[in-house]
């Protein structure tokens, strides 16, 4: 079994910065392709961003040029840099992984912007 623990959400005017991470009990080089999404209320959630162990990533294109997925292998954590926050950003934001076909996924971590 694997948990992921999201931090580093908040509140944020627009045009602003937040860092968020996402800390694994498990190998990252085991569970490869890491995935960030997002929830806003009454919206089906979104892929944000994945990266996988050998360097690829992939982002939507609402987000492509404003946020960076990032990962640390030898602390099993992932990381998302959001710039230029908008208001429509405003969602909880969720790591997943998958390990031995079974996805798992972090508790969220909330972030809102203020326009």
């Amino acid at each position: 079994q694997v948990q992921l623990v999201e931090s580093g959400g908040g509140l944020v005017q627009a045009g602003g910065s937040l860092r968020l991470s996402c800390a694994a009990s498990a190998s990252l080089l085991r569970i490869n392709t890491m995935r960030w999404y997002r929830q806003a209320p009454g919206k089906q959630r979104e892929l944000v961003a994945s990266s996988t162990s050998g360097g690829m990533t992939i982002y939507a294109v609402s987000v492509k040029g404003r946020f960076t997925i990032s990962r640390d292998n030898s602390k099993n954590t992932v990381y998302l840099q959001m710039n230029s926050l908008k208001p429509e950003d405003t969602a909880v934001y969720l790591c997943n992984g998958f390990l031995d076909g079974t996805a798992y996924w972090g508790q969220g971590t909330q972030v809102t912007v203020s326009s």
